[in-house]
């Protein structure tokens, strides 16, 4: 047979009682002490020894059974006012759901530990919500960015069947920009999936090179029209070698991406204090100081603007972003007066 798990009321009543319990009995033994006390001479003759066994005994007894009924009645109200907070707590903690994530608990009027309860809660509350309000955005953009491509392969598939006059070299063009919407599908796909894993965390760790993983990322990188300056020194530290190399690849990429005609980009590696860093800074359009976080949001673009084709989907800096908390690195962007940005990782 399972015993019943006892509540914290009951436990606390039990420790509340016991005190009770015991200060009361040590009372009533005291007289009962005293009654038993040799007769000074001259009084009148004590009762006899039956009569003298029987009564303080008996009353004894009584008033120990009283006792203990009382402190257990006590001891039950002392516990419930003491953990009314924590019930009011507790009922309002069940009540939120991921539907009313904006409701807060209510101030218990105490500075204990119950307010300090309330208060943490209310912030593990206040940070669910801008989880899942961030995740809805997410949800929301991806699927129009994935829905873009399909309604586009769709209407061209539509016209170039609907065409009675359809030659083999307009099927043939039909067919090459589906396939480029396909490869469009397909690295944003490929971004999804990497942010995903990124936004896991690292279960194995393994030494790399920063320098060494930056530099074969440079080299599968086209730069026309852009100058690509390197100070590659040798920055070793451990993670997952795979992600890092999203990482380099996305700050890059962006660097090449978002830049100005015969612009150019600085890239550099080195050991310092606290662990490995890569630097990337790029020429480019000003940034106003106050977008640099905005920008490594999923789908986010300088001024809002919407993402165009050929202008990737806006989910380079976030899986930066990702990737370096999955690590515990340090991410520090600052925007440059001339325009671009200046973006530091140190990986531990």
């Amino acid at each position: 047979m399972i015993l019943r798990r006892r509540t914290l009321r009951t436990q606390l009543m039990l420790l509340y009682a016991g005190p009770f319990f015991v200060s009361g009995a040590a009372l009533l033994t005291v007289p009962l002490l005293g009654f038993n006390e040799t007769e000074p001479a001259g009084t009148v003759p004590a009762p006899e020894p039956a009569q003298v066994a029987q009564f303080p005994f008996v009353t004894w007894s009584v008033s120990l059974a009283a006792l203990v009924l009382v402190s257990i009645g006590l001891g039950w109200l002392v516990a419930g006012r003491f953990l009314r907070p924590l019930r009011t707590i507790t009922a309002t903690a069940q009540d939120i759901s991921a539907s009313n994530l904006h409701r807060r608990l209510e101030p218990t009027g105490r500075t204990d530990e119950f307010a300090e309860l309330a208060v943490t809660l209310d912030e593990l509350f206040e940070r669910l919500e801008a989880a899942f309000a961030s995740q809805r955005h997410f949800v929301a953009n991806a699927s129009h960015e994935l829905r873009t491509p399909l309604t586009a392969e769709r209407t061209l598939l539509q016209v170039a069947l609907a065409d009675p006059d359809a030659t083999v070299e307009s099927l043939r063009a039909a067919c090459r920009e589906v396939l480029a919407l396909g490869a469009v599908q397909e690295r944003l796909i490929e971004a999804l999936l990497t942010l995903a894993s990124g936004e896991q965390g690292v279960e194995r760790r393994e030494p790399f090179d920063l320098a060494e993983v930056t530099r074969g990322v440079l080299l599968s990188r086209q730069s026309a029209g852009v100058t690509v300056e390197t100070a590659l020194e040798a920055a070793p530290a451990s993670g997952d070698p795979r992600l890092v190399e999203s990482l380099v690849a996305n700050l890059v990429d962006n660097a090449l991406r978002y830049n100005v005609p015969c612009g150019g980009v600085e890239v550099a590696t080195a050991t310092v204090e606290g662990g490995a860093r890569i630097v990337v800074r790029n020429s480019g359009p000003v940034v106003p100081p106050e977008e640099v976080d905005r920008l490594f949001e999923p789908f986010q673009q300088l001024h809002g603007r919407r993402i165009r084709h050929g202008e990737g989907h806006g989910l380079g800096l976030a899986i930066v972003r990702a990737i370096a908390d999955a690590h515990g690195a340090a991410l520090v962007a600052r925007a440059r007066s001339g325009g671009g940005l200046d973006i530091a990782v140190t990986f531990p």
